[in-house]
């Protein structure tokens, strides 16, 4: 008797198992010329993506009201936090939001991080990290202040240096700071968290002629990063993010000299492969971020839409 008990137990923990919902991809994207908003595709694999039609949060800040890079993650309590473009050139800060389900959103905000620096140009691809360590978000973001650090070939208005600032709460930030300085104009990092004291900055070096993708290692997500490898992609690449499927990890990046999106799957950081033949995308999709959302999140965002 006691052996069947075991055997029934065992088939409906493991039917249990099977009818568990599993999470599913989200890529967050916009489109040119960055005015409708919000954007969002998904993905049972990780390789091949579903747009789902429309926008789902339109701006409302900023001088030009645009919502480019919208850079997202989910917190502790399952809370959607959202970053975003707010201006091609000038102002000194970006977009912020927050959701639950992706559909209601809290009222949108304009976070002025570069307030103190009266000649910043612009504030570009601020990128949002949860930090499960310190419990608190850090936000990226990159921005040219003329004259402030040594130029190379480019000029003094698109010198680009990252920065950054911490919160617990989106209602007070840390004093803004100087995040990553690589000696060259650097924009659209991301970063990821590849085990305990084990981080990856994957970045854009912005210089001519380079325009492609690097990666940097560091210790913490603040840093600081060891020097830049060589270039991963081919010229002119950007907006890269990254995601974990299964027991690797797939860098996605917009290869936009050839408009197209490409992505490299590696378990390092060190050695990649190009995967580019096994993705898909809608059609102008423009760079985000990757997160996950549950089947009932995504019922929702379909419903909402038809």
């Amino acid at each position: 008797m006691k052996k069947i008990f075991i055997i029934l137990a065992f088939c409906f923990f493991a039917m249990s198992y099977s009818q568990k919902k599993k999470d599913l991809y989200l890529f967050t994207s916009f489109r040119e010329p960055a005015t409708e908003g919000l954007y969002l595709a998904y993905s049972e694999d990780g390789y091949k993506w579903k747009g789902l039609e429309g926008s789902f949060l339109k701006p409302e800040i900023g001088a030009s009201k645009i919502m480019r890079d919208p850079s997202i993650t989910k917190g502790a309590d399952g809370t959607y936090h959202m970053v975003w473009t707010t201006d091609w050139k000038g102002g000194n800060g970006f977009g912020y939001a927050s959701s639950k389900d992706l559909m209601h959103w809290s009222e949108q905000q304009y976070i002025p991080v570069m307030k103190n620096e009266p000649e910043v140009v612009n504030v570009w691809a601020p990128e949002i990290f949860y930090d499960d360590v310190k419990k608190e978000y850090i936000i990226i973001w990159a921005s040219t202040i003329p004259f402030r650090f040594e130029k190379g070939v480019e000029e003094e208005k698109n010198n680009h240096r990252m920065y950054y600032v911490t919160t617990k709460d989106f209602k007070t930030f840390s004093d803004t700071k100087l995040y990553y300085d690589p000696g060259f104009s650097v924009i659209d990092c991301v970063i990821v968290k590849k085990g305990k004291k084990d981080y990856v900055l994957v970045l854009k070096d912005n210089t001519r002629p380079m325009r492609n993708i690097k990666v940097a290692f560091g210790k913490s997500p603040l840093g600081p990063f060891k020097k830049s490898s060589e270039p991963l992609t081919e010229y002119l690449s950007e907006g890269p993010t990254v995601v974990k499927v299964g027991k690797n990890w797939l860098l996605y990046y917009d290869n936009y000299g050839s408009k197209n999106y490409k992505a490299l799957s590696t378990s390092d950081f060190v050695h990649f492969e190009d995967v580019s033949s096994k993705i898909s995308l809608p059609e102008g999709h423009k760079h985000g971020t990757i997160t996950t959302i549950s089947e009932e999140v995504l019922k929702g965002l379909i419903e909402k839409k038809n």
